[in-house]
C-alpha cells in the first residue's frame, strides 16, 4: 500500500504543487526567465508559459525566438505525453559546451496546449543555470521531468525516489 503524500504548507506568496490541476494547465508568465550554458546566456524572455501539473514544479516553455540561431540543434527521437502529445528534442549548443537532449518542444500539441507551439522547454539540470526573476532554479529530481523549483513553489515534488505512483 502506498503512503499518503503530505503536501508542505504554502507560505505567503507561495504555491503548492498539490493545488495544481490534472490534467495540467498552461498559463502565461511575464517573469524574466534565463538559461545559461557553456558560460553564455543562451535564452532570455519575459514572455514564457508555465505548465502546472499536480505534484510537479512548473515547467517553463520559452519562445523559440528567445534562443539565438545555432543554439537549438534538433536530434532524433520523440516521446509522448498523455496530455501534451508528441515531443521532439534538441541539443543545446555553445562553443564551450553541448547539453544533449536538454530541450524539447511540441510542434503539434494536443487540444488545450496549443499555446506551446513554437515554444521550447529546458531541463534545468542539464544546463549550467536557469533563473526566474534572478533566482537560480533547482532542477526537479530524476532525468525524466523538467520542473523548475524556485522559492515560489512547495512540494513534495514528483521525481524523488518512491514517487512513481503519485
Amino acid at each position: 500500500m502506498r503512503a499518503r503524500v503530505r503536501p508542505e504548507p504554502a507560505g505567503p506568496g507561495q504555491e503548492s504543487v498539490w493545488d495544481y490541476p490534472r490534467p495540467p494547465r498552461v498559463e502565461p508568465s511575464t517573469e524574466t526567465v534565463e538559461v545559461h550554458l557553456g558560460g553564455e546566456l543562451v535564452a532570455r524572455t519575459t514572455a514564457s508559459y508555465r505548465v502546472l501539473e499536480t505534484s510537479h514544479p512548473p515547467t517553463y516553455y520559452l519562445p523559440r525566438s528567445a534562443f539565438p540561431d545555432g543554439v537549438l540543434r534538433p536530434v532524433a527521437g520523440t516521446t509522448s505525453c498523455e496530455w501534451k502529445g508528441r515531443a521532439s528534442y534538441f541539443d543545446l549548443v555553445t562553443p564551450a559546451r553541448t547539453a544533449e537532449r536538454a530541450a524539447w518542444t511540441y510542434a503539434t500539441p494536443m487540444p488545450g496546449f496549443e499555446a506551446l507551439v513554437d515554444h521550447v522547454a529546458v531541463m534545468p539540470g542539464a544546463v549550467d543555470r536557469c533563473t526566474v526573476d534572478g533566482e537560480v532554479v533547482v532542477a526537479q529530481e530524476g532525468d525524466f521531468y523538467g520542473g523548475w523549483i524556485t522559492s515560489r513553489v512547495v512540494g513534495p515534488f514528483k521525481g524523488v525516489p518512491g514517487s512513481w505512483g503519485w
